[in-house]
């Protein structure tokens, strides 16, 4: 008999396989990223999809609920979002018929002890990411072994060489809308009469929590309203933040 394979430590057998899949299939549509993605990882918590319910969600979520409409859809509520984005983030699950909404949460004892006046944002933004999007995200995606995002090149200089299958520790994201520019979201989001987020209409060109969002000026990036007068341009959810979430003893 041959000897036994030799067994991988999962974070390299999740970077051997987003190596493999990006070679394979990283240059495919987005619609079918999505639907080999659906088909390779979904089982009982296997793949789910993240959503902001911002201003370029309705593209990602439309494709996925073609496929599964019924795949998870983990939504994060930092308890600082715009009502609008509440309300648009209801009617558009409605709109496609979504049937599994998930809402994860900060952990109330986390913010009675760090945030007991929902001010740390004053004085330190990034302590308050990490209590309330990067470690409650990290617990909403803990149990699946990939998940989608709607993340694109375009969007800022830390996503230009993003690839569409990359590896978070011994997980997967996947980014099939990767390649896409403001044109294309645009023309996908008239072709199938999409929902809007109502803030896109006032300038809000990526929409985040309200005390750390503002307007875009003309001829600014989208996410130059987030965070605007400061070097951060990412909460820390699709940077290392997450993969150091995913690790800790305490998920």
């Amino acid at each position: 008999m041959g000897a036994k394979p030799k067994l991988l430590d999962p974070e390299i057998e999740a970077l051997e396989t987003a190596s493999s899949l990006e070679a394979r299939y990283g240059r495919l549509e987005a619609e079918e990223i999505i639907d080999l993605s659906v088909s390779r990882f979904h089982r009982a918590n296997g793949i789910a999809v993240i959503s902001s319910f911002g201003a370029d969600s309705a593209v990602l979520l439309h494709m996925i609920s073609k496929v599964n409409s019924d795949l998870p859809v983990l939504f994060l509520d930092t308890g600082k979002h715009f009502g609008e984005t509440l309300e648009y983030r209801d009617r558009l699950v409605e709109d496609l018929g979504l049937t599994n909404l998930r809402v994860v949460t900060p952990r109330p004892e986390t913010l009675a002890e760090l945030d007991r006046d929902g001010v740390l944002h004053r004085t330190d933004t990034d302590a308050c990411c990490e209590i309330r999007k990067v470690e409650p995200m990290a617990r909403a995606v803990a149990p699946f072994d990939a998940w989608l995002t709607g993340r694109k090149r375009h969007q800022s200089d830390t996503r230009a060489e993003m690839p569409v299958f990359e590896a978070v520790g011994r997980r997967i994201r996947i980014n099939p809308l990767a390649r896409w520019t403001t044109a294309d979201q645009a023309a996908y989001m008239r072709a199938n009469n999409l929902r809007e987020n109502p803030l896109v209409a006032y300038g809000y060109l990526s929409i985040g929590c309200f005390p750390c969002t503002q307007p875009v000026k003309p001829g600014e990036d989208a996410r130059s309203g987030r965070w605007a007068g400061q070097a951060k341009t990412e909460c820390g959810i699709h940077l290392s933040g997450l993969e150091q979430s995913l690790t800790s003893s305490s998920l």
